[in-house]
C-alpha cells in the first residue's frame, strides 16, 4: 500500500496523501491492525474535478487489490463517479412517455409533439437556470430535480392541449377552429395549472433558507417555461400539421364526411362513473382507508441526512464505509465537531477540561483535541459518538447533541469567556431539520390558502378550494407513507440497489410538498372545470359530475401514467436523493390520479350535491371572475342563400338578428 500512496500522491490534481504508515498517520489504523485509511487530498473541489482526473486515482488503488487485500475509497469525489448521468434518466423519462403517449394517440406525430415541447420547455430552463446561477446560489440538485419536474408537468400540458385540438377536429372542426378552441380552452387551464405549481414552488420562500430558495427559483422557471412552450410552441407546431396529429385511418374517415368525436355515454369511464354516482359514501369510505392505510409509515418519519452508508451494497464507497465503522466503531463516519473560541489562558484550560470530562458522557466513544498552533484562539475537539448517523438509535446521539450543548459545554463556559459550538454532520443535519419542521406549518398553511384563493376564484365556490386542499394532504400523507416504507424502513430499497435503510432527507418533506401540491392542483383544475363547464349549461350537479369525470378520466390518467414514468425513471441514476424524489412523487400522483380524481373526488361531490357550487352573495359580488376553461361555444355554419345570412353568419340588410347567450362573457 505504500507503493500504491507513492503512486497516487503523484497523479494529476493530487496535492497531498497522508498514509496510515507514517507518523502523521498513527491513529488512521484500527486498534486490531486490520484496518487502515488514507486521506488523498485533491486541488479543487470534488464537483469542479475532471472525471478522468478522479478514475485515476480510483484505478490505481484498486491495482493494489490482492486476494488477502481489500481496497475500497469513499469520499465526494468518488461518490460522484458511481452516479448514473442525469441524460440517462432522461432519456429513460422520455423514451417511457414516448410509449404511453404512442398508446393513447395511436400516431407518431401526435406522439412527438409533446415530447418535443416537454423537451424544448426543459432546454430552455437548464440555460436560462445556468445564467441564474451567477446571481442564486443553487444546490447541486437543483438542475436534475428542474428536469424531472420540467419533463413531467411538460409533457402533460402538451398532451392536454393535443387532446383537446384531436377532438375538435374529430367533430368536424376545421384546423384553425379545432386550434382556437384548443387553446383557448385547456390552453387557458395549462396556464392556470403552471400558475399554482410556481405558486406552489416559490412557498418555499416563507421558509427563509437560501438553500431551498434556488431550488425554488429553478423549479419555477423550469415549469414557467414548459407552460410558454406548451402555448407558443405547440400551437405553431399544430398549425404546421394540420389533420396529419391523427391516425391515417382517422383522415381517410374524415375525408370522407364522417365525424369521429367519441360518445361520452359508452365506455369503461361511462360505466365507472355511473358506478360511483350510485355507491358514492361506499366509494369513499373504501378510499379513505386505502390512503389512511398508506399514511400510517408517516408517524415514524425520522429526518436526517443520507451518507455513504445508504449507498448500495455493491458500491465501492457502502464498502469504504462499512470497513471503517467495523474497523474504527460505528461512530467514526458521523463524529461532532467542538469548535471553541479560548481567547485566553484560563478559556484554553477550560476547553481541556471539557475535552476530559467529555470522555466520560455516555454515548461518547472517544476524544480527541487537535492541539492548537501557537497564537490561536480556536480550538477543536473531536467526539465520536457510539452510534452512527444511520443507526435507529440516533434519536440516542441528538439527545447527546443537546446534553452537550444544554448541559456539558455551558458547565465548561461558565466563569470564563469560552464560546463552544458543537457541529458536524450529524448536528448539522439535526439542527436542519429542526428549522424546517418549525416552519412547515406555517409553509403548508401559505400554498393551501394561496391554491384554494385560486381555485375560489375559478370555480365560484367554497366547497371546491376546501375539498382540493384535503386531497392533496390525503396524497402527500399516502406518498410520505410510501416513502417511508422503503426508504427509512428498508422495504425493498435495497434489493432495488437503492441502498440500506436510512432517515428521509431533511429538505424532502418541504420541496416534496410544495411540488405535490401544484401536481394535485393541476389535476382538481383539469378535473373540475369540465365538471364547472357541464354545472353552467346545466345546473343539475350529478350530471356536472358524471360529464366532467368521463370527459377527463382517460387524459388525467393517461397524464399520469406519463408522470409517473418520468418519475421513475429519475429512481435508479444512483443519486439516493432524487430517488427519494423519484418514487415519492411517482406514488402521489398515482394515488392522485387512480384514487382520489376518479373514486374520491367524484364521489364526495356526488354527495355534497349543488352545495359544491355555493358561493355567499357578498363574496360573489366583491371577487373578480376568472375563466379558466371556458365553455365549448356551439358553431353555426351558414348555408350558401340562407335567408338572413351570408356564409359569414354576418346580418344583410334587413335580416332579424338573433341573439345567443355567452357563458363567461
Amino acid at each position: 500500500m505504500t507503493t500504491t500512496l507513492d503512486k497516487i500522491s503523484k497523479l494529476p490534481e493530487v496535492t497531498g496523501v497522508t498514509s496510515p504508515y507514517g507518523r502523521q498517520g498513527a491513529a488512521q489504523i484500527s486498534t486490531d491492525g486490520r484496518t487502515a485509511y488514507a486521506q488523498v487530498n485533491f486541488a479543487k473541489a470534488g464537483q469542479e474535478l475532471a472525471d478522468s482526473d478522479i478514475q485515476r486515482v480510483i484505478d490505481t488503488a484498486k491495482a493494489a487489490r490482492t486476494d488477502g487485500l481489500q481496497v475500497e475509497l469513499g469520499g465526494q469525489a468518488i461518490e460522484g463517479t458511481e452516479q448514473a448521468p442525469t441524460s440517462l434518466s432522461e432519456v429513460g423519462g422520455v423514451l417511457a412517455a414516448a410509449v404511453v403517449l404512442f398508446i393513447a394517440f395511436g400516431s407518431l406525430i401526435a406522439m412527438a409533439l409533446p415530447i418535443l415541447t416537454a423537451v424544448a420547455g426543459v432546454g430552455t430552463a437548464i440555460l436560462a437556470t445556468g445564467l441564474l446561477s451567477h446571481a442564486i446560489s443553487m444546490g447541486s440538485i437543483a438542475p436534475t430535480l428542474s428536469a424531472l419536474i420540467g419533463l413531467g408537468v411538460g409533457v402533460d400540458y402538451a398532451l392536454f392541449i393535443v387532446t383537446r385540438y384531436r377532438k375538435g377536429l374529430q367533430s368536424g372542426l376545421n384546423v384553425p377552429e379545432a386550434l382556437t378552441r384548443a387553446v383557448n380552452t385547456s390552453g387557458r387551464a395549462v396556464l392556470f395549472a403552471g400558475a399554482t405549481v410556481c405558486i406552489a414552488l416559490l412557498g418555499m420562500f416563507v421558509l427563509r433558507v437560501n438553500f431551498l430558495n434556488g431550488v425554488a427559483v429553478a423549479g419555477a422557471l423550469t415549469v414557467a417555461a414548459t407552460v410558454l412552450a406548451a402555448v407558443t410552441l405547440l400551437p405553431a407546431l399544430l398549425a404546421l400539421l394540420g389533420t396529419r396529429v391523427l391516425g391515417r385511418r382517422a383522415r381517410r374517415r374524415l375525408a370522407a364526411g364522417e365525424v369521429l368525436a367519441e360518445n361520452s355515454a359508452s365506455g369503461l369511464w361511462s360505466r365507472w362513473a355511473a358506478v360511483v354516482q350510485r355507491r358514492p359514501r361506499a366509494l369513499s369510505l373504501v378510499a379513505l382507508v386505502v390512503m389512511a392505510a398508506l399514511s400510517i409509515p408517516v408517524f415514524s418519519l425520522r429526518l436526517g441526512s443520507s451518507d455513504a452508508g445508504n449507498d448500495p451494497s455493491s458500491s465501492t464507497t457502502r464498502k469504504a464505509y462499512d470497513l471503517l465503522a467495523d474497523g474504527f466503531g460505528p461512530g467514526f463516519n458521523g463524529p461532532l465537531q467542538l469548535v471553541a473560541q479560548a481567547p485566553t489562558a484560563a478559556d484554553k484550560a477550560a476547553l481541556t477540561n471539557l475535552s476530559t470530562r467529555l470522555k466520560n458522557v455516555d454515548g461518547v466513544a472517544s476524544v480527541a483535541a487537535l492541539p492548537m498552533q501557537s497564537g490561536s484562539t480556536v480550538g477543536i475537539v473531536q467526539v465520536v459518538p457510539t452510534t452512527s448517523p444511520q443507526a435507529k438509535q440516533t434519536s440516542d446521539l441528538i439527545d447527546l447533541i443537546d446534553h452537550l450543548r444544554n448541559d456539558v459545554i455551558p458547565a465548561a463556559e461558565k466563569g470564563t469567556t469560552l464560546k463552544v459550538y458543537v457541529g458536524g454532520q450529524t448536528a448539522i443535519f439535526d439542527d436542519f431539520a429542526s428549522v424546517l419542521t418549525s416552519k412547515l406549518p406555517e409553509f403548508i398553511a401559505v400554498i393551501v390558502v394561496l391554491g384554494g384563493l385560486l381555485l375560489m376564484l375559478a370555480f365560484r365556490s367554497l366547497l371546491i378550494p376546501a375539498t382540493g386542499a384535503v386531497m392533496n394532504l390525503l396524497a402527500a400523507g399516502a406518498s410520505f407513507g410510501i416513502l417511508i416504507a422503503m426508504f427509512q424502513w428498508g422495504w425493498c430499497s435495497d434489493a432495488l440497489g437503492l441502498g440500506k435503510a436510512g432517515p428521509v432527507d431533511a429538505f424532502i418533506p418541504v420541496i416534496m410538498i410544495s411540488i405535490l401540491f401544484g401536481l394535485s392542483m393541476d389535476y382538481q383544475v383539469f378535473l373540475v372545470s369540465r365538471m364547472h363547464e357541464e354545472w353552467l349549461h346545466t345546473k343539475d350537479n350529478a350530471r356536472a359530475v358524471r360529464v366532467g369525470q368521463v370527459e377527463t378520466a382517460r387524459v388525467i390518467t393517461a397524464a399520469a401514467a406519463i408522470m409517473v414514468c418520468v418519475f421513475l425513471a429519475f429512481v435508479f441514476g444512483g443519486q439516493r436523493v432524487i430517488a427519494e424524489f423519484g418514487i415519492g412523487l411517482a406514488a402521489a400522483v398515482a394515488l392522485d390520479a387512480f384514487i382520489l380524481r376518479t373514486i374520491l373526488v367524484p364521489a364526495a361531490m356526488h354527495a355534497f350535491g349543488k352545495a359544491n357550487w355555493w358561493l355567499p352573495a357578498w363574496l360573489e359580488r366583491t371577487m373578480p371572475h376568472l375563466s379558466v376553461e371556458p365553455p365549448d361555444e356551439p358553431l353555426f355554419v351558414a348555408e350558401p342563400g340562407l335567408p338572413g345570412l351570408n356564409t359569414e353568419g354576418d346580418s344583410l340588410p334587413g335580416a332579424s338578428t338573433v341573439t345567443l347567450p355567452r357563458e363567461n362573457s
